[in-house]
């Protein structure tokens, strides 16, 4: 082993940790929202009327944790729950005025930057990231840790921004 390597790549890690913390507090600065809560309204935003279970699907999030993220916004005022005419079982969610503002004040979350620059890398240098990133998941031994697509460090469903 190289232990010049094995540095740099741990200073590597941490560039991206400080990285995925400065952009969730400045989100948290600009909207008082945590990433996962932006990812939702985010969501909410761009259907007409979406039910928590197609949120929860379309952003890979347990319907437990949609729930949660949606009380939230719920009390922020950036959210209303209606129930379903057809199915009263069924709750639609639309985003409210409040909603909107902050999606409007909201500096783009690091896991959309992120997502465009990759989205221009060739399809083999996506590949070799993917499995890098595998590789070091399983060298600390988080390869069985359940993790939603969100660069955020802390609890996807907490109700205070970092």
């Amino acid at each position: 082993m190289d232990p010049a390597i094995a540095t740099l790549t741990l200073r590597a890690l941490r560039r991206i940790l400080r990285a995925t913390d400065i952009g969730s507090r400045q989100l948290a600065a600009a909207t008082g929202l945590t990433p996962s809560q932006l990812l939702v309204l985010r969501e909410i935003d761009a259907r007409d009327a979406a039910t928590p279970g197609a949120i929860a699907q379309a952003l890979q999030f347990s319907q437990a944790t949609i729930t949660t993220i949606v009380d939230r916004l719920v009390a922020l005022g950036y959210v209303q729950r209606q129930r379903s005419e057809k199915d009263k079982r069924q709750f639609h969610l639309r985003i409210l005025a409040d909603g909107v503002s902050a999606l409007d004040d909201a500096p783009d979350p690091l896991q959309t930057i992120f997502t465009d620059r990759f989205g221009q890398l060739q399809t083999w240098e996506q590949a070799l990231i993917l499995a890098s990133v595998e590789r070091l998941a399983t060298l600390m031994g988080a390869q069985n840790i359940d993790a939603a697509p969100l660069l955020d460090s802390g609890l996807i469903d907490r109700s205070e921004p970092v």
